[in-house]
């Protein structure tokens, strides 16, 4: 515990803060790292238990879809799935809570995955030709082993039951075989020349199927991508059969039996092969083609990519398949066929299928398979099929994969929420759950998961291009939803035909969220909307019928922030307030401009609001002399004084949501009133026009459009929010106005060199030409240029942050009362005072009086957060209202008056300052006590980037401010010091989607959006780090493995091969000798001995690097008695062959040769 006295740390420094007339307090700027402190006006103490041992970064879990599948696999004893992505990610999947995310360092695309049943391992086949064996004995998996290919390149790999072998098929048609356990090659290969008859003069294509056959477990079916399909004998190291057919093979499946096998093929086409008859295949089906009749060859279908040929005791076989439908019906949806006996059952679904598995009662393959469900990977969705009803009905997905239902626009982490919450949601959720799910068990329940000793009640919301808003339970490490509400029910839908009744200033995603502002104790829900809308909801747990209250907002900015070279004139640089505007939504003036119009409309009847979130009042931004309203910035709400503000480019508006009332409608330099430190100019009329809002011009540099309207949190956009929520694919383009366009070169020289500092914080996004739209979705590089948009070329001051809490409006102000702190993109702070009435009558009927107090304090960069600290080092709640239902029936439960809770700093007639305003930019971090508005402290957070994101919260019953930098640094600050307690690059911002959802909680706690489907948790506090273990699932539980049928003395002597079958004498070093070192290289992994070794460091490291050495040096030499053998055999054959000739012409005459 460190204990700080203000006086003592400025003893022997001269640190001078002299305040401007207005009451503006500036403070030394300090160096990064150093924080500048200024004179508190009495001897002050405040305890700080926080130190840098408290805080450690690790990844806790990763929620949603696994973005870019690409490979499933299924373990049928454990009953786990894992799932392969394009990346190198694998998430390991089992009974509710059991969620583990692995990544590959290559970051190579995993293209197969193979559970040895059982054993809890994982093998992964990646693009990159290696094969890994992951560890899931542990709550965090980790490879054991690693072996690289280095001369052919990996198409498939089997497994077979019970067994330590793993066999490879590659590319040239060759098959290898590897011991998983001490993952070394074998020296026994099938060479394909071999496999296929000497007389064929073609390749015979990659391998695509590998499989030993369920009847003899000594003989292996190779199936070869150009239709050729061998059946391998082992033991005899030949093949027995060979079967030949026209078109390309995609997939085998046995019958259980071993006596026939099915194929599928690119015309569609399914075969069914006998072993007894290798001529031709005893039945060839088209199922999705049109009968043709007097015997014309079946029109040609899509392929089939993939068939399963499961048998069932009691049933006919069911035979499923992807893919196979016909050319001729265009525009039809994937699908997977189950043809079950006669019947024939198409699923059509949403997304392209990946990968399908059909799950088994048993793991043997030579028994009755008895399918009970099917697995269907697609790209963007993850379902299981009950194959045990008729109708297949599919079964309620337990994980949150429906996160990116609609793309996510923003995000909200609340920890450590009322604990009541979750509850109610779930209770109003539950009741508009879809219907139709198999009534069966989830049938994916492996592995064990306990709730973990430290959890408290976490809520995440998401909001989403749609509109909708969805709420998810994110306690102990979970995440399930609770609630989903749809914002767009409150305005009326545009029916097709109709001219447009609303200027919409987007035509895609008019309805998308923005912001979210919650009150968990109040319950009150406040969002933003891209088209410049806010809705206003409370929560009831009944059903009502109401009159959704409309209000209109017209703001106006009518004076340029900077002096050009024109202003030569004496103008006045105030107007009055622009006064909010309820004009009708066809406003058009007789020239054509749009003026006063909203951008979407509200419905104008009774609406039936089902219980749940109920919208109360929305209220809209409308068109300005035929400019569109700009885009919501800044976003507040206080339910204890009825408030809700917010701020774009042009202003900021204050809204009474008790009395629907506008209080504030005023422009952004009107709030400086006397205290504007800066000269401006009007407006010129001829730089009144914009362009709308999404609509673009073709200029020089191409960037995406997403990236392009998300450049940085002081310019167009505030603190990463994007414009336009879903990215689409854009031509060589760049959104720019006519105003922007108009003021590029009308800067003067008197520009405040204040300005200048933000520069930095606006480097532009942008990317190369040549880039892909997945490359410019998932990378993106800064830079400078002076043809692109930065704070330098920005005119307008725009509202980045808004904070309602009791403070004090003035300097040295002897009573707290209501205020609304006020930042703004050039780093101002400004303090708008609030006059509530004081009961609840006369706060009903009463005006509530809102001005600005004349304080102004200055900070460098955008402002992004503001907090209340009091002089016990303890965080200051807002006050807010305790929830009470509006539509409550029962008087007992709904309370006669309001019920206001109050967190306000204790005050005494000794003390001079009462609490500390924390305040954070783009650039540094300052603390203030009030209400004499001295400077404590000031630090400088980045000087080469800019921060993203800023929240203060607690950690280990203590508060910091933790930040997110846009160099991928998070950083963490004591309060009220601002002592850098972590600073760690951690999150390298590849993606602007990072700088959009990524927020903090308390506790230690932050999540983004790594992926467009996958929601990452994080934690930077070294207790959750520390207890992380117990609360990750266990993946691998001891499982007996199910006993095999007993097939009887008949069957088993007329059904199979009796001799039983050693892998281990065929495939072991003794029989087949060491393969090529040249072929494949063995590489240690984390998790094994070896390389948990050579991570010891020291000795051992030194040691492991030698070996490595060594080696390497062998591999080389094994190269060289390669070489060498290759030479000799050579040379022997030259000697047999002169010697078989001189034998040849030992006796003939010279004349007969």
């Amino acid at each position: 515990m460190k204990k700080f006295n203000f006086r003592k740390v400025l003893d022997g420094l001269t640190a001078s803060s002299p305040g401007s007339a207005s009451g503006t307090s500036t403070c030394p700027g300090g160096t990064a790292g150093v924080p500048a402190v200024g004179v508190p006006p009495k001897e002050t103490e405040v305890q700080e238990t926080l130190a840098s041992e408290n805080f450690q970064i690790c990844k806790t879990v990763r929620h949603g879809f696994p973005y870019q599948p690409t490979a499933l696999a299924f373990d049928p004893v454990q009953k786990i799935v894992a799932i392969g992505t394009r990346t190198g990610g694998v998430r390991i999947l089992g009974r509710p809570g059991v969620d583990c995310y692995c990544q590959h360092d290559s970051e190579a695309a995993v293209l197969q995955l193979q559970f040895p049943i059982n054993e809890g391992a994982l093998v992964t086949a990646c693009a990159d030709d290696t094969l890994h064996l992951w560890n899931l004995r542990q709550k965090r998996p980790a490879i054991l082993h690693s072996l690289k290919f280095n001369r052919e390149r990996i198409t498939f790999c089997h497994i077979p039951f019970q067994s330590k072998w793993l066999y490879v098929g590659t590319e040239r048609g060759n098959t290898h075989v590897v011991n998983i356990e001490s993952f070394i090659l074998s020296g026994y290969i099938i060479m394909w020349n071999k496999a296929i008859e000497l007389a064929t003069k073609t390749h015979p294509g990659p391998v695509v199927h590998l499989s030993d056959s369920p009847r003899d477990e000594g003989k292996m079916l190779i199936g070869f991508e150009s239709g050729t399909v061998v059946l391998w004998d082992l033991r005899a190291k030949k093949p027995d059969f060979r079967f030949y057919y026209d078109e390309a093979i995609h997939s085998v499946s046995w019958h259980h039996e071993g006596k026939q096998f099915m194929c599928s093929h690119s015309d569609g086409s399914l075969t069914m092969w006998n072993l007894k008859n290798t001529a031709k295949p005893f039945q060839i089906t088209f199922p999705h083609a049109k009968s043709q009749r007097d015997g014309k060859k079946p029109d040609p279908c899509k392929p089939i990519l993939k068939v399963e040929y499961k048998t069932s005791r009691s049933s006919e076989p069911f035979i499923i398949f992807s893919g196979g439908l016909s050319y001729d019906k265009a525009g039809r949806r994937p699908s997977l066929t189950i043809m079950h006996g006669k019947s024939i059952t198409v699923l059509e679904m949403d997304h392209p299928i990946v990968e399908f598995l059909t799950l088994c009662e048993t793991p043997y393959p030579n028994e009755f398979q008895e399918p009970y469900a099917v697995v269907v990977l697609l790209e963007k969705d993850f379902i299981v099929v009950d194959l045990t009803q008729s109708h297949f009905p599919i079964f309620e997905n337990p994980y949150p994969m429906d996160i990116h239902d609609s793309p996510v626009t923003c995000t909200a982490y609340f920890a450590d929420c009322p604990p009541e919450l979750i509850p109610a949601l779930y209770a109003v959720g539950s009741k508009h759950k879809k219907q139709g799910y198999s009534n069966k068990e989830w049938p994916v329940s492996g592995g064990t998961w306990t709730l973990g000793t430290q959890t408290y009640p976490e809520i995440i919301i998401t909001g989403h291009a749609d509109g909708s808003i969805k709420f998810w339970d994110g306690s102990a490490i979970t995440l399930e939803m609770l609630y989903k509400l749809k914002t767009s029910k409150v305005f009326e839908k545009q029916k097709v035909g109709e001219g447009k009744q609303v200027a919409e200033i987007v035509e895609e995603d008019p309805y998308a969220i923005q912001m979210i502002s919650w009150c968990p104790e109040s319950r009150i829900l406040c969002v933003t909307g891209i088209s410049a809308h806010v809705i206003l909801y409370r929560f009831s747990k009944h059903e009502a019928t109401t009159q959704i209250v409309s209000l209109e907002v017209r703001l106006q900015n009518d004076v340029e922030d900077i002096i050009t070279p024109e202003a030569t004139e004496n103008i006045s640089p105030y107007t009055e307030p622009s006064q909010p505007i309820t004009g009708s939504p066809s406003n058009v003036s007789p020239e054509g401009i749009k003026d006063s119009i909203p951008c979407l409309k509200v419905k104008s009847r009774p609406v039936r609001m089902p219980q749940g979130y109920q919208a109360e009042l929305v209220i809209q931004l409308v068109w300005v002399d035929g400019e569109p309203p700009q885009q919501i910035a800044s976003l507040a709400v206080n339910s204890a004084y009825g408030l809700v503000a917010f701020g774009n480019s042009n202003g900021l508006a204050v809204v009474d949501f008790i009395q629907k009332t506008v209080l504030l409608s005023m422009g952004t330099i009107d709030l400086y009133g006397s205290s504007d430190p800066y000269p401006r100019q009007l407006r010129s009329p001829r730089r009144s026009k914009q362009l709308p809002a999404g609509l673009s011009e073709l200029s020089d540099s191409p960037v995406s459009l997403e990236l392009e309207r998300c450049k940085s949190p002081t310019s167009d956009n505030v603190n990463g929010h994007c414009t336009s929520p879903t990215s689409q694919p854009c031509s060589t383009g760049k959104r720019v106005s006519a105003t922007e366009g108009a003021k590029l070169n009308r800067w003067g020289p008197s520009r405040p060199p204040f300005r200048k500092a933000q520069s930095a914080a606006c480097m532009e996004i942008s990317l190369p030409a040549s880039h892909t739209e997945e490359s410019r979705d998932n990378s993106f590089s800064r830079s400078r240029s002076s043809s692109v948009s930065s704070i330098d070329k920005e005119s307008k001051e725009t509202i980045t942050a808004l904070y309602f809490m009791d403070s004090y409006g003035r300097k040295n102000d002897g009573t707290l009362s209501p205020c609304l702190w006020v930042g703004t993109s050039l780093g101002v702070v400004l303090v708008i005072s609030l006059n509530l009435p004081s009961g609840e009558e006369q706060r009903q009927s009463e005006p509530v009086m809102v001005a600005p107090s004349g304080t102004v304090l200055m900070l460098k960069g955008a402002v992004l957060t503001f907090s209340s600290v009091d002089c016990a080092g303890g965080l200051i709640h807002p006050p807010y209202e305790v929830w009470r239902d509006p539509n409550s029936m029962d008087d007992n439960e709904k309370p006669c008056k309001r019920k206001l809770v109050t967190c306000s700093p204790s005050s005494s007639q000794d003390m001079g300052d009462y609490h500390f305003a924390v305040i954070c930019s783009e650039k540094q971090a300052k603390v203030y006590s009030l209400p004499s508005q001295n400077c404590l402290y000031a630090h400088s957070i980045t000087e080469s980037s800019f921060v993203l994101r800023a929240d203060v919260v607690t950690v280990c019953n203590s508060v910091c401010l933790a930040c997110f930098c846009a160099n991928g640094h998070i950083m963490t600050l004591s309060l009220p010091s601002l002592r850098p307690m972590l600073d760690v690059n951690y999150l390298p911002l590849t993606d602007m989607r990072i700088a959009r959802t990524f927020c903090f909680t308390n506790g230690g706690q932050a999540l983004f959006l790594s992926s467009p489907t996958e929601v990452q948790r994080i934690t930077f506090s070294q207790e959750m780090c520390e207890n992380l273990q117990d609360m990750l699932g266990e993946l691998f539980t001891p499982v007996e493995t199910p006993e095999a049928q007993n097939r009887g003395f008949l069957k088993g002597f007329f059904g199979g091969s009796g001799q039983t079958f050693d892998r281990e004498e065929l495939f072991g070093e003794a029989a087949a000798g060491k393969a090529s070192r040249s072929l494949a290289q063995h590489i240690p992994g984390p998790g094994s001995m070896e390389g948990m070794k050579a991570a010891a460091g020291g000795v051992a490291g030194d040691l492991a690097r030698a070996r490595i050495a060594l080696d390497e040096r062998g591999q080389r030499l094994g190269e060289l008695e390669d070489r060498t053998a290759a030479m000799m055999g050579s040379a022997e054959s030259f000697s047999k062959h002169a010697h078989e000739l001189m034998l040849k012409c030992k006796d003939k005459k010279w004349y007969q040769l």
